[in-house]
């Protein structure tokens, strides 16, 4: 109970007696769109955060704490101080225990073609071998106002000024996710796209992330990829697979 409370005093938890409002939120057959409809992949997805555009993103209903991992807070060059200090364990549904290093606030776009949504979203930090990125959980969906189809893996929210937004789920690098992870003997290395900005004399190169936003300059892939615009259209931002 104590480490429950710790975890709802990061996240804020108020009590509001005001009644929140939403517009309908509706999937059709129009919404299927992956790769095999006859599927039970996660939905993982494509965000922005700090001029990135990161990917490996785990959508988790079942979480009630949003999480960035070590790794990924080192690739997007955040420093440490820009995180507060927090070393309270948390656990796992088989009770191991991982890490915490902190908990850092962050402004997180959305994308759904030209039109975007930000939120900010409170991370914890957490130093824990995984083949995602960040874990983006209730607290941060319930602020996005997001309704999340698993049949049609896509989940819909709307914008600031009404319309309803849909991004769709990546089964791709959902079941890469999914079978880095079926070997926990071995050390899971994250497959993702690191690279700074051009103006940099340092290029990292993984999979994690992949400057993108108003550079005139285009790093050539080291991998099989996608047209960025099949992606999303990121005029001013960078990448993190």
């Amino acid at each position: 109970m104590r480490h429950l409370c710790h975890i709802q005093s990061i996240n804020h938890i108020t009590h509001s007696h005001h009644r929140r409002r939403m517009p309908p939120i509706t999937f059709t057959n129009d919404d299927f769109q992956g790769l095999n409809n006859q599927q039970d992949d996660p939905m993982v997805i494509i965000v922005e955060i700090e001029h990135y555009v990161v990917k490996k993103v785990l959508v988790d209903q079942g979480n009630f704490v949003d999480i960035l991992y070590w790794a990924t807070y080192q690739k997007l060059q955040l420093p440490d101080t820009a995180m507060v200090p927090y070393d309270e364990p948390i656990y796992g549904f088989s009770g191991e225990k991982f890490s915490t290093r902190g908990y850092i606030d962050l402004h997180i776009v959305f994308r759904d073609g030209a039109q975007t949504k930000t939120i900010p979203i409170r991370f914890l930090i957490i130093d824990a071998p995984t083949s995602y990125n960040v874990l983006l959980s209730r607290p941060s969906l319930n602020t996005l106002g997001v309704v999340v189809s698993t049949p049609h893996l896509a989940m819909k929210f709307p914008s600031p000024s009404g319309d309803i937004l849909n991004i769709y789920g990546d089964q791709r690098l959902a079941r890469e996710c999914y079978m880095a992870n079926l070997r926990p003997q071995l050390p899971i290395l994250q497959t993702n796209h690191i690279e700074r900005p051009p103006s940099s004399e340092i290029a990292l190169s993984s999979d994690d992330l992949d400057p993108r936003v108003g550079r005139d300059v285009r790093l050539e892939p080291v991998e099989e990829t996608a047209p960025w615009s099949s992606l999303m259209a990121a005029p001013s931002n960078s990448v993190l697979c």
